[in-house]
């Protein structure tokens, strides 16, 4: 039997030692049949022309049988090779199925397939989150006892006036020295309440001493980072290439959760909850509560010459 693949091409010599003297009819046959007569139509399989080659006392006889293309219905079909009464046999076989190309091709399959769902996930991550929150949100609020989703600490220049010594001491020397105290327990308690701390920096941020002497941003950083484990939202008004000039704790937090950059004007058509930029941010906050009780409420504090709100 031979194992032979369907559409091959296939040449089987029949190899015949007989004496000189006999005369027997060397031939291929199927089903009783001349092999050239049952092919006649088709001429797919053909007997070749007959050579021999003589020996000392005997001649060796060679006829072939050409399969142009082997098909389905050649399989378990005996072609007999005849020489006079002896006679001599092939059995085409289909051969077994390759399970290892299976097996390795199923492999390849699953893996385009895992890789094209991580990069359709990637690509719209933040729209199936978003969506998944809409559609299947819960109608109760979390139960972490807390009041208010963020805590807003963002930076406000100084003001280039004459009045910059009263603002100095009303913003800044007396909050330091008779409230001190308890404007850092206050921003502690709200702090508390909150489940994200959201900063807001710019390339001037630096320049202008952010969270290096001011109280409020000193607490707010230290206990979202250190004491309450809170996710923080780092979002740049303008691009920062280098934030080497940062304090240490925003650029931990640039390196560990990275930031939004804000690319709007500050416009009705910027306030629109469908934009990119503000995709990023509600992806980051928390879910939504529904049903929504109240309008959002804004936590205010302005020590120094910096303003921090929900």
């Amino acid at each position: 039997m031979n194992l032979i693949a369907s559409g091959s091409t296939l040449i089987v010599d029949c190899n015949i030692t007989d004496t000189k003297e006999n005369t027997n009819l060397r031939c291929w046959r199927v089903n009783d049949t001349l092999v050239d007569d049952y092919y006649n139509d088709t001429k797919r399989i053909r007997e070749g022309i007959e050579t021999n080659v003589s020996l000392k006392d005997r001649i060796l006889y060679t006829v072939n049988i050409t399969f142009f293309k082997v098909e389905m219905e050649d399989y378990g079909q005996p072609f007999v090779c005849h020489a006079g009464v002896s006679t001599a046999y092939i059995i085409l076989k289909l051969p077994a199925p390759d399970f290892r190309a299976y097996l390795i091709g199923g492999l390849v399959a699953f893996l385009l397939l895992v890789v094209s769902v991580l990069c359709i996930y990637n690509s719209f991550k933040i729209d199936i989150v978003l969506w998944y929150r809409s559609a299947f949100h819960a109608a109760q609020a979390p139960d972490d006892e807390k009041l208010y989703d963020a805590y807003v600490l963002y930076p406000k220049c100084p003001r280039e006036s004459q009045g910059r010594d009263v603002d100095t001491l009303v913003l800044k020397i007396l909050p330091e020295v008779l409230e001190k105290q308890s404007v850092a327990n206050v921003i502690d308690e709200n702090v508390k309440l909150c489940r994200r701390l959201i900063v807001l920096v710019s390339p001037e941020s630096s320049s202008f001493g952010f969270l290096k002497n001011m109280s409020e941003e000193q607490i707010a950083v230290y206990n979202a980072l250190i004491q309450y484990g809170m996710k923080v939202i780092l979002i740049e008004l303008e691009k920062i290439k280098d934030y080497s000039t940062m304090p240490e704790s925003i650029q931990y937090i640039q390196q560990k959760h990275g930031a939004i950059q804000w690319n709007g004007d500050f416009t009705e058509q910027s306030q629109c909850a469908k934009t990119k930029f503000w995709k990023k941010v509600r992806y980051r906050m928390p879910a939504r509560r529904y049903p929504p009780s109240s309008p959002v409420q804004l936590l205010r504090h302005t020590p120094c010459n910096y303003t921090a709100g929900k």
